[in-house]
C-alpha cells in the first residue's frame, strides 16, 4: 500500500523536486498547502491532490487522511512550527534544508519527536551525490588536506525581493545557500575546529574554516551567469554540478527505508552556520 504524503509550500522553488520524489517512490500526495495559489505544477504529478490556501483546513485534512509523511518546503523560519504541527498530527516529517535556523530549536523539535513517536527527516542530498560518495572513499583520513570550495548559484532580482533576501526569515546566504555545503565539508573532513575569518554580504560570502581533517577556503555567491559547484582538494578539482537530478528521489527512497538523515545529522552544520553568522553557538 502506498504511503500518503502532504506537502507544505507547494508554490515554492523546491516543491516540484519533492513532488517528483514522492511520485517516483510510489507515494500518493493527498494534500498540499500554500497561501499562494500558483500551483499548476500539481497537475504534472498529482492532479487529484487536495489543495488548500487555508492553514487550519490543511491540517484537518492531514489528520482525516491519516497522512504518513508531511513534506515541508515552506520558508526557513516556519520550518520548526510546521514540523511540530506535522508530528502532533501523527505524521512523520521530511523537511527541506535548513531544518531550523537556530540550534536551540533542535531541542524542542527532538522533544516533539520523542513524545509523538514520529520521526523528523531532513534533506542533505549532497551526501548522496555519486561523485561525493566516491570522493569520501578516496580521502585519506590520516592526511590534513588543503581545500577550496566554490559554489555559485545564480539568482535573479526576485531572490532578494522574496523572503530569501530577508536574513531573519532565511538565515542569509550562508544558511539558505551554504547549509548543504557546510554539511558536506563536515561529512568529508570531520568537526570544525576554528573559523579563521568570514565576510558576508547579501549575495556573496567567503571565509576560511579549519576542520579536523582540512583547512578550507570557501566562497558562496548568488551572482554570476552560470552555476558552479566545485571542490579542490590538494590541487585536484572535482566539479559536481551534474548528477543533481535524482538526489531528492534518492533521499525519499532512504527515508522510506528508515535510513533518512536525522536531527542529529543536521545539528553540526546548523551550529556551524550560526557561528559563521556571529551568533552564540561556539565551535
Amino acid at each position: 500500500m502506498s504511503k500518503k504524503f502532504a506537502l507544505i509550500g507547494a508554490a515554492g522553488f523546491v516543491a516540484p523536486r519533492h513532488m517528483r520524489a514522492i511520485k517516483e517512490n510510489g507515494g500518493d500526495l493527498v494534500a498540499a498547502y500554500d497561501p499562494h495559489d500558483s500551483v499548476g505544477v500539481l497537475d504534472s504529478y498529482f492532479p487529484d491532490c487536495n489543495f488548500f490556501t487555508d492553514n487550519d483546513t490543511f491540517w484537518d485534512c492531514v489528520k482525516k487522511e491519516s497522512v504518513d509523511y508531511v513534506s515541508i518546503c515552506s520558508p526557513n523560519y516556519l520550518h520548526t512550527h510546521h514540523m511540530v504541527m506535522a508530528l502532533c498530527c501523527g505524521a512523520n516529517v521530511i523537511c527541506e534544508k535548513p531544518i531550523v535556523l537556530e540550534s536551540d530549536a533542535l531541542a524542542a523539535l527532538k522533544y516533539a519527536q520523542d513524545i509523538t513517536g514520529r520521526k523528523v527527516n531532513t534533506i542533505l542530498q549532497l551526501r548522496l551525490h555519486k561523485d561525493i560518495i566516491a570522493l569520501k572513499k578516496r580521502l585519506d583520513p590520516s592526511t590534513h588536506h588543503q581545500v577550496t570550495l566554490n559554489y555559485v548559484a545564480p539568482r535573479g532580482k526576485w531572490y532578494q525581493a522574496s523572503w530569501k533576501g530577508d536574513d531573519d526569515k532565511s538565515g542569509g546566504i550562508v544558511t539558505n545557500i551554504g547549509i548543504h555545503l557546510f554539511d558536506l565539508l563536515i561529512h568529508l573532513f570531520g568537526e570544525p575546529v576554528r573559523i579563521v575569518e568570514a565576510l558576508i554580504t547579501k549575495d556573496y560570502a567567503k571565509g576560511m574554516i579549519g576542520f579536523r581533517g582540512a583547512d578550507v577556503s570557501w566562497h558562496l555567491s548568488t551572482e554570476g551567469l552560470k552555476p558552479e559547484r566545485s571542490i579542490t582538494i590538494d590541487g585536484e578539482t572535482l566539479e559536481f554540478s551534474k548528477g543533481f537530478t535524482d538526489l531528492h528521489t534518492i533521499s525519499y527512497e532512504r527515508v522510506l527505508a528508515g535510513e533518512g538523515f536525522t536531527i542529529e545529522d543536521a545539528r553540526p552544520s546548523i551550529r556551524l552556520v550560526n557561528q559563521i553568522r556571529g551568533e552564540k553557538d561556539e565551535i
